[in-house]
């Protein structure tokens, strides 16, 4: 019996141990709450918003981008030979990968190499490659087949080791990259550790906006970034032990559609709706400082922006006349999918009431992120709202609105074919591709959302950036007072 006492007691012990030990941990973690789950760790599969966010901090691309969404090296420098071949010089700085392996060019190599094997919806964007080789240890070469000024731009893939490619390794489930961040577990949340200091960074998928909010005031977590409604950033606004970053936000919101359907494919039918939505009262109201009104995927700011573009303004009963001249019988009822999140059912609310007023009765109909965003890549809505978020170069508007970019070959998901666009295109005449979409409406503008992050006292080095990004988790720091 004393023998066993001894072993229970021992047990008690250990347990109590490894629950301080989790505990501590814990404390030392920086912890960030999100609304959507990570997807995709492997870059070449991810197309949400979450997973991009992420991958950009696991791995290393060739280039990124200034805050002039201009190209910039980040592994390596770059020269072109001609309109149709470049030569990559790795930046002389040793890279390696998380799993201690020297990133070289054959990795380059590899990694566009796969683009062109797999079933991703990315890969459509390197069709134009020729022949990419690795010259030698420092020098890639690409060679495509018809010349493309946006080349470069594209290529933001993150580089994974040549030799786990051609084992059909999964880096979905074991992301191997040389990113800031290295991969630690994915479970009920996603632990990452930063390769630089050892610092452990946990991403929390939280769905509710109160909740998250909550936690943070409870000092469960210690960073919040977007996915709130306006009356919650007020109220943090007002709390002690809580600091506030806000930035004029660049990701655009927009309402999908589905032009194979019979009412929606008349572009009459798609004015009516660009003129049956407030989008001032719902920036003002319904959303959080730094948001503006949309015309555009890119911002006036960017270089390929247009800002001789101007909102529709909210005429309901103009869009009755345009219904009526399409030969629409009202109420026009159209189904409109979004995701369960309370910011999103709020907004799809309030587009909801302000449509009634214009004769279009919108059902409503919220499923969860994944559910949702599955039946959007496969083309299963009338309507839905999403936002692009990180978009740097104007070739989204190939990806998004040309004919080829249908589905698997881009992300044409409403079926939208214009021969007039697709000429523009081809001329790569940003202003007149913009006048046209906005005349057209593939997509029905909304807003630039502000870029709001909420962060607990002892926390610095994390604030709210333009397209919404998580680079900040490489370099933000916590104070650890015992406190949490």
């Amino acid at each position: 019996m004393k023998m066993l006492a001894r072993v229970m007691l021992c047990l008690l012990f250990g347990m109590l141990v490894a629950c301080g030990q989790q505990q501590s941990n814990q404390q030392h973690e920086i912890r960030m709450a999100v609304a959507q789950p990570v997807i995709n760790l492997d870059p070449r599969y991810a197309t949400d918003a979450a997973s991009a966010r992420v991958n950009r901090l696991l791995y290393q691309s060739l280039i990124q981008f200034d805050s002039h969404f201009q190209p910039q090296a980040q592994l390596a420098n770059w020269r072109q030979i001609s309109p149709q071949e470049y030569l990559f010089t790795l930046i002389s700085s040793p890279t390696k990968f998380h799993d201690g392996t020297p990133l070289s060019a054959a990795d380059v190599a590899a990694t566009y190499q796969s683009m062109q094997q797999i079933a991703s919806p990315l890969s459509a964007e390197f069709a134009n490659i020729a022949q990419v080789q690795a010259v030698d240890s420092q020098h890639v070469r690409f060679v495509l087949k018809q010349p493309d000024p946006d080349f470069v731009a594209k290529l933001v893939i993150g580089i994974l080791p040549a030799s786990l490619i051609n084992a059909g390794h999964d880096f979905n489930q074991q992301p191997i990259g040389s990113g800031p961040l290295r991969f630690v577990r994915h479970d009920a949340s996603l632990l990452l550790q930063r390769v630089a200091d050892g610092q452990f960074i946990r991403l929390m998928e939280i769905k509710d906006p109160t909740v998250r909010v909550l936690k943070l005031m409870h000092s469960e977590v210690d960073i919040l970034q977007g996915d709130l409604p306006p009356e919650l950033v007020s109220y943090l606004n007002k709390q002690s032990g809580v600091k506030i970053s806000v930035s004029e936000g660049a990701n655009y919101s927009y309402l999908g559609l589905n032009l194979q359907d019979q009412t929606l494919r008349m572009p009459l039918v798609r004015q009516a709706l660009a003129y049956a939505i407030d989008t001032q009262k719902i920036v003002r109201y319904g959303l959080v400082p730094g948001s503006r009104a949309a015309t555009a995927i890119l911002p006036p700011q960017h270089w390929a922006g247009n800002a001789q573009l101007t909102p529709y303004p909210y005429r309901p009963e103009y869009a009755k006349t345009l219904l009526k001249q399409a030969g629409v019988e009202l109420p026009l009822r159209l189904e409109y999918k979004t995701s369960s999140d309370p910011q999103r059912l709020r907004l799809a609310t309030m587009l909801q009431a302000q449509m009634r007023a214009a004769g279009i009765q919108l059902n409503i109909k919220s499923h969860d992120w994944g559910t949702f965003f599955g039946d959007i890549q496969q083309g299963h809505f009338q309507m839905y709202g999403l936002t692009w978020v990180g978009i740097k170069t104007p070739d989204i508007y190939d990806k998004a609105f040309a004919t080829s970019a249908i589905p698997p070959q881009g992300f044409n998901r409403g079926h939208y074919q214009d021969d007039a666009l697709d000429k523009l295109l081809q001329q790569r005449d940003w202003p007149a591709v913009t006048q046209r979409i906005h005349q057209q409406l593939p997509y029905i503008p909304l807003w630039y959302e502000g870029q709001v992050v909420a962060l607990r006292d002892g926390v610095e080095g994390f604030h709210a950036n333009l397209d919404g990004n998580w680079d900040d988790l490489a370099k933000v720091k916590k104070q650890m007072n015992g406190s949490n």
